[in-house]
């Protein structure tokens, strides 16, 4: 996703400042372009001055662009967002010996406190489960593992697929429903050999936790993205939002996206990010724990856009393992701004929920 400045009086975008992977998009009379609804002049950007930073973190890369108020220097922007990422890692990172979720998977079968920062995300993402009848679920790192998406790696090129028993076997020891919680005790049971996983969930979780840090430093105004969620606050100093291109499958039947992330997250949950193919078959990254397999729907796309990052990212993958007809319904019911694309027969097709369509500027494109 890239960060599209447009010009002055005008929501239409022309050269970008990247931001992620994404091409710059140029000036495109085709561009469909999402505005959330403002009320009231938007309160001006503590200073003129917008630094641009980034690094490395939970095996992918951060970016942002903020504006600090004067006297708070890129040496303490930089080391508040290096601070709040460190936290996250050293919290919820699995490929982190040391971390807590690690020292939780690897632990006896027993009844272990836990920090409140872990008591939080967990009983968040328990929660977001019960609501989605298990489209999230923290408790699936036994089959992420053995699918290959986990700290061991990817599976053997001569055993790419796990055979019926070994699916079982981590099945046994997976399922939200299967998880106790003690919140007097903010204590999580472990029933031994279950392993938690928050990839669904922990980038978007990061997300929030640095905007809320530079908001309290007075960094009122910014644009954070990890590994392609983003969060913008604000405005810039020509008043003008932090403007986005949604990231967009190839061969998808939706024109180039670009969104105003005022005061809004946006993530994307793709089965092209991480995969692999095994006789002609895609085999991508989320899982469904329902079947114990990566998800199998033809849901090449899922984009969500939510005030939180950590609810955009857990939704994302909700609805990539809802599938095609049950997603859509589902965020329809709860009134999410979401896109979706599936391949079919007759190619990529395009739905969105009423609230994400809401979003299309008047001039913008608007599919039947």
């Amino acid at each position: 996703m890239s960060d599209i400045p447009p010009s002055r009086g005008s929501r239409a975008a022309p050269p970008t400042v990247n931001i992620g992977d994404a091409a710059p998009l140029g000036d495109r009379a085709d561009n469909r372009v999402l505005v959330p609804a403002i009320e009231g002049a938007p309160p001006r950007p503590p200073s003129d001055l917008i630094r641009s930073l980034g690094g490395q973190t939970m095996g992918t890369t951060w970016s942002a662009r903020v504006i600090a108020p004067p006297g708070v220097g890129e040496a303490e922007i930089r080391s508040a967002i290096e601070e709040e990422l460190a936290t996250v890692v050293g919290l919820f990172s699995p490929w982190e010996p040391s971390s807590e979720i690690s020292r939780f998977n690897t632990a006896p079968a027993g009844v272990w406190a836990v920090s409140q920062p872990f008591w939080d995300l967990l009983d968040a993402a328990m929660t977001l489960g019960d609501e989605a009848n298990g489209a999230v679920d923290p408790t699936l790192g036994a089959l992420v593992d053995l699918w290959g998406f986990g700290p061991p790696g990817p599976r053997s090129a001569l055993l790419p697929v796990p055979a019926e028993d070994e699916i079982a076997a981590a099945a046994a020891v997976s399922g939200w429903q299967k998880l106790r919680l003690n919140g007097d005790a903010r204590a999580v049971m472990q029933m031994g050999g279950m392993r938690l996983d928050f990839s669904g969930i922990a980038k978007g979780h990061a997300v929030d936790r640095v905007s809320d840090r530079l908001m309290a430093m007075g960094a009122t105004s910014h644009l954070i993205e990890i590994g392609g969620e983003l969060k913008g606050r604000g405005v810039k100093p020509d008043a003008q939002p932090w403007w986005v291109e949604i990231e967009r499958v190839e061969g998808s039947p939706a024109p180039h996206t670009v969104a105003a992330l005022f005061d809004l997250a946006v993530a994307t949950s793709g089965d092209y990010r991480r995969a692999f193919r095994h006789e002609g078959r895609l085999y991508p990254h989320t899982i469904d724990g329902s079947t114990g397999r990566p998800v199998s729907n033809n849901l090449s796309s899922v984009t969500v856009l939510h005030p939180s990052a950590m609810m955009a990212d857990a939704y994302a993958t909700a609805l990539t393992v809802m599938g095609p007809f049950d997603g859509p319904d589902y965020a329809e019911a709860v009134g999410l701004m979401a896109h979706f694309v599936e391949r079919t027969e007759r190619g990529p097709v395009e739905r969105m929920s009423s609230a994400f369509a809401a979003l299309l500027d008047d001039d913008g494109d608007r599919p039947g």
